[in-house]
């Protein structure tokens, strides 16, 4: 074994694919790329998910209580990028970047036509927001897009690296 530098850690352990979160508020929508959010329960579906106090997004996020958690696939990883590296406060991401807002059945938040998922959530913790700008989520409706057919994902491995979905397979499991 060799040391490892702390600032290398995450590489080992990012937490899911990158999503895109979308929040409305005064009339306004915003998008920012998130890859720190995990899953806390199967069913209802809640998950946890990290937005820095930074972020335009965050406000927002924190005053309506709600947001969208869309998932690109891999063909939109360049545009994800992108997004991540610009801020709501200054740009309209959505047609900065090409972006169809569809509406919500439950929030005001946008969902994002061109990605392959979208999950419709209501924050029902913020115990953690203040400490580590961590907001619990329920999801409370979910939307598949039936034409993109076994879309990849992509994940952020720090830096800008990345690694895409690779070929499924299956084990026997309890829950198959």
């Amino acid at each position: 074994m060799k040391p490892l530098p702390l600032g290398e850690v995450y590489q080992l352990l990012e937490p899911g694919p990158v999503t895109l979160l979308t929040t409305a508020r005064k009339g306004r929508a915003n998008v920012m790329t998130m890859s720190w959010h995990m899953m806390l329960e199967f069913e209802p579906p809640l998950l946890a998910c990290v937005c820095s106090s930074a972020n335009y997004s965050f406000e927002s996020l924190r005053a309506t209580g709600e947001c969208v958690i869309a998932l690109p696939a891999r063909r939109l990883a360049p545009t994800a990028v992108k997004i991540g590296n610009c801020s709501g406060r200054e740009v309209d991401k959505f047609k900065a970047f090409g972006l169809t807002p569809v509406a919500a059945s439950q929030v005001q938040a946008p969902l994002i036509k061109e990605c392959f998922a979208n999950l419709e959530c209501k924050v029902i913790d913020k115990r953690m927001v203040n400490r580590y700008n961590m907001f619990i989520l329920d999801v409370i409706a979910a939307w598949r897009d039936p034409k993109q057919k076994n879309p990849k994902t992509f994940h952020h491995h720090g830096y800008g690296r990345f690694v895409a979905d690779g070929r499924a397979f299956t084990l026997k499991s309890a829950k198959a």
